[in-house]
């Protein structure tokens, strides 16, 4: 048995085939986390062009973006053209011989113009499990329009309490909700493997961008739906906690998380200002809230007298959570990173990607694979004969 098959019998989704009819981010990502956990993901890719995001880039590693090594390595990749009608059956018949799962974020209504929609595999494969990621749901007016993380960002609001007040508005430079979808994604799937293991039947999971966005927004609404009053815009803080944001010092910034009013006398005593801490204005979290303006600019007056490492350290041994900014070069090369072993190289060596944030016994999975070339698994749509017979 090799290396790659022990590794994969250790893990909890060994044996569980995945194909992912998926491009861009939020399937890929899906079927990464799967994959990481021990799934055979087969990648669906057009033979035209491949999947869009190996060009995103640069940085290019080994002739695709570093972008799509970080979410498609350890996959298999087969290379077609749904539009032909002979090899969408012989996806219709590989789905049927082998995957457990399905993955697919084609735009509303792609897949069922071939015959690979959700109601359509489960009819030719009832233990199936098939899994939409779509733009904005299965419902409403905006089910078939396109969307990509920036727009749904706007659309559902997190934009809007986004930055600095009286800033130009922004939008997370992470993808939230591609790969807050992809998450969902993988929930989902797992949620309905367990329940087959009890019925022996599979389902169509659903999941968007959109409903994952108003999930992220979730506090937010309920607290507007409360009060009537819209999120603010609070930088680096929070609107619900003060103090809980960073601060400039005289040589740098921190970010200081002063949580609660124990910790806020804490940091009170630290900085040298104890009387502070029994002001009226600031005594409880809601007085500091809804006196926010007035202790911060004191606070920043304290914080610009001393340097980031002395405040830094001064907090740490008054175990408030305090910690420095850092860019992702420091990230990479922190001691805590390399202890959590959390980079990983692909077995081929040719990126270095993020492990997925999870251990089991104490281990983080291993299986990286490699990344695959388009069409490089085209083998596999072939019946062994075995399955012929």
């Amino acid at each position: 048995m090799s290396t790659h098959e022990t590794m994969n019998r250790t893990l909890p989704l060994a044996g569980v085939c995945v194909i992912e009819i998926g491009h861009s981010l939020a399937a890929p990502y899906a079927g990464m986390i799967l994959g990481s956990l021990g799934a055979e993901v087969i990648k669906i890719e057009s033979a035209e062009h491949g999947d869009y995001a190996r060009d995103w880039g640069p940085p290019f590693v080994d002739g695709a973006a570093a972008l799509f090594h970080a979410v498609n390595h350890g996959k298999q990749s087969i290379a077609m053209s749904l539009s032909n009608p002979d090899e969408a059956q012989a996806l219709r018949e590989l789905i049927a011989r082998r995957a457990d799962v399905v993955l697919q974020n084609l735009k509303a209504g792609g897949t069922e113009k071939y015959g690979l929609g959700g109601e359509q595999m489960l009819g030719m494969k009832p233990s199936l499990v098939y899994c939409n990621l779509g733009a904005f749901g299965t419902a409403g007016p905006l089910r078939d329009k396109p969307g990509y993380d920036p727009l749904v960002q706007a659309l559902s609001g997190l934009m809007s309490f986004l930055g600095q007040p009286g800033e130009p508005l922004s939008r997370i430079p992470v993808s939230v909700n591609d790969m807050g979808t992809g998450l969902w994604a993988a929930i989902g799937v797992l949620a309905a493997l367990f329940r087959r293991q009890a019925t022996g039947a599979g389902e169509v999971v659903s999941v968007s961008l959109y409903e994952t966005a108003i999930s992220w927004a979730g506090i937010q609404i309920a607290d507007y739906l409360a009060s009537g009053v819209l999120p603010g815009r609070w930088g680096s803080g929070t609107a619900a906690i003060v103090p809980h944001q960073a601060f400039e010092c005289a040589d740098g910034t921190i970010m200081v998380a002063a949580g609660n009013d124990r910790l806020f006398r804490r940091l009170c005593d630290v900085l040298a200002i104890p009387a502070i801490a029994d002001d009226a204005r600031f005594v409880t979290n809601g007085a500091r809230v809804s006196n926010r303006v007035e202790l911060i600019d004191l606070l920043h007056v304290e914080f610009a007298k001393r340097g980031a490492a002395h405040w830094l350290d001064a907090l740490d041994r008054a175990g408030i959570p305090c910690g420095p900014i850092q860019t992702i070069d420091q990230v990479v090369q922190h001691e805590q990173t390399k202890a959590l072993d959390l980079l990983r190289t692909t077995d081929d060596g040719a990126a270095t990607i993020v492990g997925v944030p999870i251990s089991f016994g104490g281990a983080r999975p291993a299986h990286t694979g490699v990344t695959p070339k388009l069409g490089e698994h085209n083998h596999l749509l072939a019946k062994t004969p075995l399955e012929t017979s």
